[in-house]
């Protein structure tokens, strides 16, 4: 999740059902909690060109948290359409997060959700609400 957050951040989680495009959340993946950025919700269409420009519904995301676009390692086909009950998530690190344009990770259910990050705690410089 870089540039957003680096190894050895500790943050909180709010265990919450009301996430929103943006919000960054915990969900668990082969018995590790993985954070990332959600992108789009159920019934979203989604397409990333080349150059790792992501369009949600016919409209080019804006992205202030990312520090270099990238499509990264995607094998899905755009566009594409989120399932019902389920989230598109992306890592802020493009080009090398593993996400929701794999699927070996796909779209994430709600069950799968851990909650939305609410604090950054460590290191104690850093100490701040996230949103």
């Amino acid at each position: 999740m870089e540039p957003t957050l680096n190894n050895g951040d500790i943050v909180v989680l709010l265990k919450t059902s009301k996430l929103e495009k943006g919000d960054l959340c915990g969900f668990t993946y082969s018995n590790k909690i993985l954070i990332k950025r959600v992108i789009a919700m159920a019934g979203d269409t989604i397409v990333i060109d080349e150059a790792g420009t992501v369009y949600v519904n016919g409209e080019e995301l804006e992205e202030p948290y990312i520090t270099e676009k990238g499509l990264g390692e995607c094998d899905i086909e755009f566009p594409f359409t989120v399932p019902e009950n389920t989230y598109f998530l992306m890592g802020d690190h493009r080009t090398t997060s593993i996400d929701s344009r794999s699927t070996v990770i796909g779209c994430i259910p709600m069950e799968q959700i851990v909650g939305k990050l609410f604090l950054k705690v460590w290191p104690i410089k850093d100490f701040r609400l996230l949103n």
